[in-house]
């Protein structure tokens, strides 16, 4: 499969120190670097249906599709990732390949992410899976082919460098940081440049974020951005799509 990074960053460039996690209401990860939940409290998997797949119009724009390219801000627990591998494997295109690639400062260990994956059951065999494939050591970029049609990769660094080594034509975007109150460098004018600059025309965004900040970057950089109803009583959710 070709490879969308180019001019890797050394490993050594790369590494940064996982940020201590704490486990809160049994195995819900909470960073205490940027003071907020990994996921929506009330039901991640489901959270991620409704913004990141729904948002991006998927899985209807996939079908059909031989090769299919997501990139992710932000790869967390890995949930993202899960639940769109679950739903590619049942309804893409026979033979068709997926390769999902993540961004993400602080990846987690094997037992983190098996731990915070284990509330759903409806992702256990890509929870286990994934945990059983994953390295221990989290440097440059972790890359698996974890079976015939689905490849993920995860940059290990600052967004902003992992995304502009990346090269272009990506699909659909998954902006799913921090808050942007409480991690701006992951909703920044120059990263959401870089992200435009990688979509494919046609290609999509979504996030759960709806800050006006947030917002305005997004256009700032060319997409047309819309806002619609988020997920469990949040408001306002965003999406856009970069015109062809």
């Amino acid at each position: 499969m070709t490879d969308p990074v180019s001019d890797r960053t050394e490993a050594s460039e790369t590494n940064a120190a996982s940020p201590e996690l704490e486990w809160r209401d049994g195995d819900m990860p909470y960073s205490t670097a940027f003071g907020d939940h990994f996921y929506c409290q009330t039901d991640g998997r489901l959270e991620c249906g409704h913004v990141f797949l729904a948002g991006n119009g998927l899985p209807a724009r996939w079908q059909g599709r031989q090769n299919f390219l997501i990139g992710e801000l932000g790869f967390g627990t890995g949930l993202n990732f899960c639940e769109t591998w679950r739903q590619w494997r049942q309804l893409s295109a026979p033979g068709a390949k997926l390769h999902f690639m993540s961004f993400e400062l602080y990846p987690m260990r094997a037992e983190e992410i098996g731990r915070a994956l284990s509330h759903w059951p409806e992702i256990d065999g890509e929870r286990q899976a994934l945990t059983d494939a994953w390295p221990v050591d989290l440097q440059g970029m972790v890359s698996l082919t974890l079976d015939a049609h689905t490849h993920l990769s995860v940059v290990c660094g600052p967004a902003l460098e992992g995304v502009s080594r990346a090269a272009p034509g990506f699909d659909a975007w998954y902006l799913d940081g921090f808050a942007p109150s409480r991690n701006a460098d992951m909703w920044s004018p120059e990263l959401m440049r870089a992200l435009y600059d990688r979509t494919s025309p046609d290609g999509t965004f979504a996030t759960y974020a709806a800050a006006g900040f947030v917002r305005r970057n997004l256009q700032a950089a060319g997409f047309t951005v819309e806002r619609r109803k988020g997920f469990a009583g949040k408001r306002e959710m965003l999406c856009g799509v970069k015109p062809a």
